[in-house]
């Protein structure tokens, strides 16, 4: 084992939160009194609606006829503490815990009226599941597993970030990304729950507190939903300026981007410019500006991150224009695949405009002139790049390279090479496999033998769902007290909290990097990161 002393902590911060629920069979104790369904509607939104939907599995099951197999009494119990129904070593709820690698969280905020309600809205979906011909479905896309590499990195706590969450509920915190000024270097974590805090000699203090400033801000139905992301200005220490994202309820304004009032709209995407008064005060004090607001047809996949070009300098064309990942909103594996990969639609892309400019739709701001579709008035002009599923984190590395990280569906999590104008596949594609994006998106099949025809530019790295379940980072280090990471671009799985890396050099249009696992060093022994 070679292992290798970290003087400073590697932010790795791999948060997520699974709201989910289900249903029961039990037709003497489903109530089917219109208020009650409609209530439970609502409370199946907010808690629900992230992990489950009614055509096919995603982070959970789908729900779809649930009611005609499953006992009241048992569906009651699981959505109360799904945890205790899996250690009481119920057979069909370990076997949900073993292929979903995830337990439900404690909703202990729910009465039994409420669970009662859920399950009367549940007992209205029973219609069949998505069929579809999966004959040419590729059972294990990726066969050859991941190799574990000697590298072992110690790390050890520097901090700890104060409690969000109601009532002792888990997890106590959602802190999901790690940021800095670019002058000062100030280091700035963020909490889907509403907070952005600064840290300062190994503590934690409020820089910034959404709800307060905004109204209309939610954090449910839970997983990315809060605040999103966050991105400073490369002049932010003299014109203290900083950018935002987060979830509001859905028509609490008028959108810039929608889609017809036929399709259910769960929630709302907002990107706030805040201009702060003393770029050096530890606490914001200032004002802000809304930029745009996208409605999304689930609480998944939004905008999760914004950020702008590291290596930009003053005089770029990159300079001081802001990235803006936009998920797909959950429209594909709810019926919608139309919404996503698309230049006249914005579910599904990377944007990159200019916070500075006003030649946007709503005035607001610019669209850059360097951008790939400003010339055909029926394309968004904001759009960089699309077809994707959840651009997760975007970076680049020291070459100048755009890096993304796309979370995918049923099979595959990727690393995509980004370059401008080009179509990334997702709902038609996960990986390098092809999709049907109205049947059952958990099954890929191969490629046509005339692929080269659409146009698809696929991952330079890949893993399969045997392997994780949903991508999170990554950077290239670039540090020089560990220089045995020199070289490799980090990133990790949000669910199994396993590390890995590919090298820098090897990340190359139309060929595939070789993905290794890593791991971390901490209380004299090799330790887990899973949540």
């Amino acid at each position: 084992m070679q292992k290798i002393n970290a003087y400073n902590l590697t932010a790795f911060l791999f948060a997520t939160i699974f709201y989910s629920c289900t249903s029961y069979s039990s037709k003497n104790s489903i109530s089917t009194e219109p208020s009650k369904i409609a209530a439970g509607e609502t409370t199946f939104t907010t808690y629900c609606s992230g992990c489950h939907n009614f055509r096919q599995n995603d982070i959970g099951p789908q729900l779809s006829n649930i009611t005609k197999t499953e006992s009241a009494e048992w569906i009651h119990s699981f959505i109360k503490n799904a945890q205790a129904v899996i250690n009481s070593n119920d057979k069909h709820a370990v076997a949900l815990y073993h292929q979903y690698k995830t337990t439900m969280p404690l909703f202990n905020t729910l009465n039994d009226s409420d669970i009662n309600n859920i399950i009367a809205f549940l007992n209205t979906h029973t219609e069949q599941k998505i069929k579809d011909d999966t004959s040419n479905a590729i059972h294990d896309p990726l066969p050859q597993k991941i190799q574990l590499s000697n590298l072992v990195v110690s790390i050890q706590p520097i901090i700890q970030i104060p409690a969000s969450s109601d009532s002792g509920k888990t997890p106590l915190a959602r802190i999901t990304q790690l940021g800095y000024q670019p002058n000062s270097k100030k280091l700035f974590i963020v909490d889907l729950r509403g907070k952005l805090y600064e840290l300062e000699n190994n503590r934690a203090h409020v820089y910034l507190d959404m709800a307060k400033f905004k109204p209309n801000f939610i954090n449910q139905p839970g997983l990315a939903t809060g605040f999103g992301s966050f991105a400073f200005h490369p002049q932010f220490t003299k014109n203290g300026l900083f950018y935002t994202t987060h979830t509001e309820k859905p028509n609490a304004a008028k959108p810039d981007f929608a889609y017809a009032d036929s399709i259910k709209t769960t929630l709302q995407w907002v990107l706030t410019e805040w201009k702060a008064d003393d770029p050096t005060a530890a606490i914001f004090k200032g004002t802000s500006r809304e930029l745009l607001r996208v409605n999304m047809v689930s609480g998944i996949h939004g905008v999760q991150e914004i950020c702008f070009n590291r290596n930009a300098k003053n005089g770029d064309e990159d300079y001081g224009l802001l990235y803006i990942g936009i998920g797909d909103g959950g429209c594909a594996e709810n019926g919608y695949a139309f919404l996503a990969n698309s230049r006249q639609k914005i579910w599904g892309t990377i944007l990159r405009i200019d916070p500075s400019g006003n030649n946007s739709m709503n005035g607001k701001y610019g669209i850059p002139a360097g951008n790939p579709f400003t010339n055909n008035k029926d394309d968004i002009g904001e759009i960089y790049a699309y077809g994707f599923r959840n651009p997760h984190r975007i970076t680049w590395t020291t070459t100048g390279q755009m890096i993304v990280c796309n979370i995918g569906h049923g099979n595959i999590e990727s690393i995509d090479l980004v370059k401008k104008g080009n179509d990334y596949g997702w709902p038609i594609r996960e990986g390098r496999f092809a999709l049907h994006p109205y049947g059952d998106l958990n099954k890929v099949y191969p490629l046509p033998a005339d692929d080269t025809a659409n146009g698809i530019t696929y991952p330079v790295a890949m893993y399969d769902h045997d392997e994780g379940k949903a991508i999170c980072g990554g950077f290239e280090y670039t540090g020089h007290k560990i220089p045995q990471l020199k070289g490799k671009f980090l990133f990790g799985d949000i669910p199994t909290g396993r590390l890995f890396y590919i090298d820098v050099n090897a990340i190359k249009q139309n060929s595939e990097a070789t993905i290794k696992e890593w791991q971390v060093f901490l209380n004299d022994s090799i330790q887990q990161l899973k949540i």
